[in-house]
């Protein structure tokens, strides 16, 4: 038996706290594209799922060789949606965690801090009028800035945090 769900979620901490509670109750994420998720029942809490920002595109060498690593510790690769993969592994396989040290941590909120900066200051630049020349600001533009801000500063918020909790364990 399978659903589909549309749902939008900006923070992947949520979508994979989301994905694991549907996991509990035998709700199986099985599909990804563009809010809309498949799932498959199951044995509740049979899965955990992760979700990662990739360095690069999914088909680059580096992409390819992690993933391949991954599955060979028993991940599996669910789906993918641009950088962004989404993973799961058999809960009685024990712990799921992609990253063993602050560092590795403060590296993928770095990433998705550099995914979504580009397009925040094209928009900033948009909606500053530089580009276009025009007298009013697009308020497109404007709301994009904001909505892609959120993520960036939530990203920096726990990247300052991590460096804290370092500095007090060194």
């Amino acid at each position: 038996m399978t659903k589909s769900v549309v749902k939008f979620i900006s923070n992947f901490e949520k979508e994979e706290q989301w994905l694991n509670q549907m996991a509990a109750k035998g709700w199986h994420c099985i599909d990804y594209v563009f809010g809309r998720y498949l799932f498959e029942k199951g044995e509740p809490g049979e899965y955990i799922y992760r979700i990662q920002l990739l360095k690069n595109p999914i088909n680059h060498l580096e992409s390819t060789a992690y993933l391949n690593f991954l599955r060979e510790t028993g991940v599996e690769v669910v789906a993918s949606y641009s950088r962004w993969v989404y993973l799961r592994k058999k809960a009685a396989d024990g712990p799921f965690d992609l990253f063993s040290d602050k560092e590795s941590r403060i590296a993928h909120y770095k990433n998705i801090i550099y995914m979504f900066l580009p397009f925040a200051i094209m928009n900033l630049a948009f909606s500053l009028k530089i580009f276009t020349g025009q007298t009013v600001p697009g308020l497109i533009h404007v709301a994009a800035v904001v909505i892609l801000s959120i993520p960036i500063a939530r990203c920096y918020k726990r990247i300052r945090r991590l460096k804290k909790e370092r500095l007090i364990s060194e």
